[in-house]
């Protein structure tokens, strides 16, 4: 196996990971129910933000953060479900690449799942 080099190896873990999350019943609601996701619109996105992540490329403009503040305020991102989040993302890291690039993906899915649950707790707080 080779490790993530280009935008269509990211493009192929992106699809991957979307086909894990959309067969697990325990998350799919966020991405079919809550978000409605476009598919075909979303992945080029994310491979735009993990392409600037990992290649440094640049041209992810949105704003991670609030998207997810936002999503939480239409239904709650739980631990739980960052933890299946992460297990589907890095599964399909994992299935089809080894490699430094894939490391340190994994390290910052776990990062941003981690400041984003702290985000979460902090806005839920403020609202008390």
């Amino acid at each position: 196996m080779n490790d993530i080099n280009s935008q269509e190896d990211l493009y192929k873990v992106v699809d991957n990971f979307y086909k894990k999350l959309l067969s697990d019943t325990s998350i799919r609601y966020i991405f079919t129910d809550v978000v409605k996701v476009k598919l075909e619109e979303h992945l080029p996105i994310l491979v735009s933000f993990w392409s600037q992540s990992i290649l440094g490329t640049g041209g992810y403009f949105n704003n991670l953060t609030q998207i997810h503040l936002d999503l939480n305020t239409k239904s709650y991102l739980s631990k739980e479900l960052f933890d299946i989040w992460l297990f589907h993302f890095e599964s399909a890291i994992n299935e089809n690449f080894i490699g430094i690039n894939c490391e340190r993906m994994k390290n910052q899915a776990h990062n941003l799942s981690t400041i984003m649950q702290i985000k979460i707790a902090k806005a839920d707080e403020e609202k008390l």
